[in-house]
């Protein structure tokens, strides 16, 4: 557990350091760069409330998608990632903030972010 919390931290301080983020950063904020990460579009581009809700919703599918989650089905004409969901994610809050740093980490080391 002790591990975990570093590599939290570590993933915190990447976020920080490299966003010029001032102040706490919340997991709705690195999950929402994740999506945009995803996404691949961006820079210079203004997204409207649906868009963003979106982005969360791509971010998570993605993260989650290791842990057998979901399952990519491919993107569409625009380039929006779309996923199918294979099993329920637990219900319990504390549990799914666990799983969800934990997926964070995963895919900050799986795309040679962390060290």
């Amino acid at each position: 557990m002790q591990q975990f919390h570093i590599n939290w931290n570590k993933v915190v301080s990447y976020i920080q350091n490299n966003f010029s983020i001032e102040g706490k950063i919340d997991i709705i904020g690195i999950v929402y760069l994740i999506g945009i990460q995803e996404l691949g579009k961006g820079k210079n581009r203004f997204f409207n409330k649906e868009d963003k809700i979106n982005i969360l919703h791509i971010a998570i599918c993605r993260i989650l998608e290791p842990f057998g989650y979901y399952f990519f089905i491919g993107k569409d004409k625009e380039g929006w990632p779309h996923y199918i969901l294979k099993n329920k994610i637990p219900f319990n809050p504390k549990e799914q903030l666990f799983l969800i740093k934990k997926a964070i980490i995963r895919y900050m080391n799986e795309e040679n972010i962390l060290e």
